[in-house]
């Protein structure tokens, strides 16, 4: 069949995004109607939140630091491993950070690398899982590794991210279940009520939740009203045939329902509103948006969880971290923000008591990861190149707090076998630490199913 070459490219746009994003027009299980009645919105009882440091971060600046005193630069040809401290930012701690103790708590069995900077202060709701080995030095492959759980099929990925596996299990009565903030989501097996409302900036997520009298709108709506009918094009027919056109020609009053209900309202962080105002000086907001630095992003996944609005929000925190060339004050300073602006999230969900008792990281899973690490040795150009051996945070519900798992070779950093029940090393009989475990570990915390992982979970971290 011939393409209709008069179809626009804006149409063409649409119609991809519409089989992308009816899933989560959708909003989920909750029927719209119920929902755009009802007063209040109620928070999961179980939350989620998959934090993406994006470039392969420096793990001894990170998760997994050395003493550098112990690791000198007269041992790095045994070693193998400079820690570098001092050659990154004068505000950049030369020594790893022991966190004092917290009232109420023990104090600290983890030490963390000098970029890790507040978020150290809430070790006692942490495991680190250390000496993770992400078999793959590509950016692609490791990133869709840890949000899936399955080694990809070469930089494809297989399966379903790990926030769709977990609001397709659940199947959370909220009207968005899951937000992709420039991170990437898979499908493979749910309906379309799993899938990410994906955005890149906070203005899209203001866009497709505002109502609007645009021309841009009106003109979409037309193609909506075209596209329930007799398809367009070939393109169209495509998307047709997956029943999008149905789908949307049933919603399309519910969808106008939800939309009036001003769920946009809650993102808009600039209103002259005493709960507006109190978020802006919880993050460290200005006075006007646009909100999409790192604190505007953590904002942004408190405020999603707390108003019941969604239950899984997967969202990239850090990014400039691919530093090769000299720039370890760089690598650092970007580290660091996204530590301290997940800080920030982190002692806002415990100031917030949850309605099913307690407070929100008490219902809050959270999984803090990046594709892979940087080499232990700085290169010729005094920068760091992609490491197979990496690091993990869990926080918050159903996992033990206060906790180290598994470790990475004192020479190299190299990726350390071990008793996968205990985490301690076994190089008899030992195993290497994958993301399919962190994966498995994650779903069984929440009581979901697992076997996607093809693995079992790191028990010993399951509260």
């Amino acid at each position: 069949m011939k393409k209709n070459h008069d179809t626009s490219h804006g149409r063409r746009t649409f119609l991809k995004a519409a089989a992308g994003f009816m899933g989560t027009t959708l909003f989920g299980s909750t029927p719209f109607r119920a929902f755009a009645q009802s007063t209040a919105l109620k928070p999961s009882e179980r939350c989620f939140v998959f934090v993406y440091f994006d470039g392969g971060w420096d793990q001894l600046l990170a998760l997994d630091p050395r003493d550098p005193t112990v690791f000198t630069a007269d041992r790095v040809s045994q070693t193998r491993i400079q820690p570098g401290y001092s050659f990154t930012d004068p505000s950049i701690p030369t020594r790893p950070i022991v966190p004092a103790r917290r009232p109420g708590a023990a104090a600290s069995n983890i030490t963390f690398g000098p970029a890790v900077s507040t978020l150290a202060e809430h070790y006692d709701l942490m495991t680190v899982v250390r000496g993770i080995n992400m078999t793959t030095l590509a950016h692609e492959e490791g990133r869709r590794y840890f949000i899936t759980g399955k080694r990809p099929i070469g930089a494809a990925a297989r399966g379903s991210s790990t926030a769709t596996e977990v609001v397709g299990q659940m199947a959370p009565p909220v009207p968005i279940p899951s937000i992709a903030y420039n991170v990437e989501t898979y499908n493979d097996r749910y309906p379309g009520s799993a899938n990410a409302l994906k955005v890149s900036k906070s203005s899209d997520l203001l866009l497709a939740l505002a109502p609007s009298s645009t021309q841009l709108d009106s003109e979409l709506e037309k193609q909506l009203v075209d596209f329930s009918g007799q398809p367009i094009s070939c393109e169209a027919a495509a998307y047709g045939a997956g029943g999008v056109g149905t789908m949307y020609s049933s919603s399309r009053g519910q969808m106008r329902q939800v939309i009036s209900s001003r769920l946009d309202n809650a993102f808009r962080f600039e209103q002259n509103t005493p709960e507006a105002s109190a978020v802006r000086t919880a993050y460290g907001l200005g006075d006007s948006g646009p909100y999409d630095d790192a604190a505007g992003r953590a904002a942004l996944v408190a405020t999603a969880l707390k108003k019941g609005i969604s239950q899984c929000v997967s969202i990239n925190l850090a990014g400039g971290l691919d530093t090769h060339f000299g720039s370890q004050t760089t690598h650092a300073l970007n580290l660091r923000k996204g530590f301290e602006s997940l800080a920030l999230l982190v002692k806002d969900l415990r100031a917030t008591p949850h309605w099913a008792g307690g407070n929100f990281m008490d219902h809050t899973t959270i999984l803090v990861y990046s594709e892979f690490a940087r080499t232990p040795l700085l290169n010729a150009a005094s920068g760091r190149d992609h490491h197979l051996t990496n690091s993990c945070l869990l926080m918050g519900a159903g996992i033990k707090h206060n906790t180290v798992f598994g470790r990475s070779g004192d020479i190299a950093m190299a990726p350390a076998v071990v008793n996968l029940g205990t985490g301690e090393s076994d190089p008899v009989s030992g195993q290497n630490i994958l993301p399919d475990h962190i994966i498995a570990t994650v779903l069984a915390s929440a009581g979901l199913d697992y076997s996607i992982t093809r693995v079992e979970p790191l028990r010993s971290l399951l509260a």
